[in-house]
């Protein structure tokens, strides 16, 4: 079944919970497993946990702007935010690699989301944003 979804959301963690329980409801009528389904909501959580937590510095009072679109193949998520951008999008990919060394975090979770999608890209510019596309099959 084709489906699609575009919301933009304040930068607000809480607004993480509210998306992985739409993404569930949105995806349930492809039948797909709950493997499938618990996946794509982890690689939603770490993508906007970046925006809120990294892109924007914990500010909750930025936008998010996030698109899924659902068709017989696969789910395809762009994930996309204003702030302050990555230098070095490699570096970023690496397991421990994080902008707040100062805080108890393990990592931006890239290596997670690379893991659970069939294709991932990164486009990053720094002070402009950060555009997210993951494609996930079916």
């Amino acid at each position: 079944m084709e489906n699609e979804i575009k919301m933009t959301f304040l930068s607000k963690k809480c607004n993480i919970a509210v998306i992985r329980n739409m993404l569930g409801a949105m995806l349930v009528d492809n039948n797909p497993t709950i493997t499938f389904i618990n996946e794509v909501k982890t690689i939603v959580s770490e993508a906007v946990t970046n925006a809120i937590v990294h892109g924007y510095e914990n500010m909750d009072d930025k936008y998010i702007d996030l698109n899924i679109k659902v068709d017989s193949s696969c789910i395809s998520i762009d994930i996309i935010d204003c702030g302050i951008g990555i230098d070095d999008v490699e570096k970023a990919k690496e397991a421990l690699f994080s902008t707040k060394s100062d805080e108890e975090r393990s990592g931006l979770g890239f290596t997670i989301m690379e893991m659970f999608s069939d294709k991932m890209d990164v486009i990053s510019k720094p002070n402009e944003g950060t555009h997210l596309h993951i494609e996930k099959k079916w």
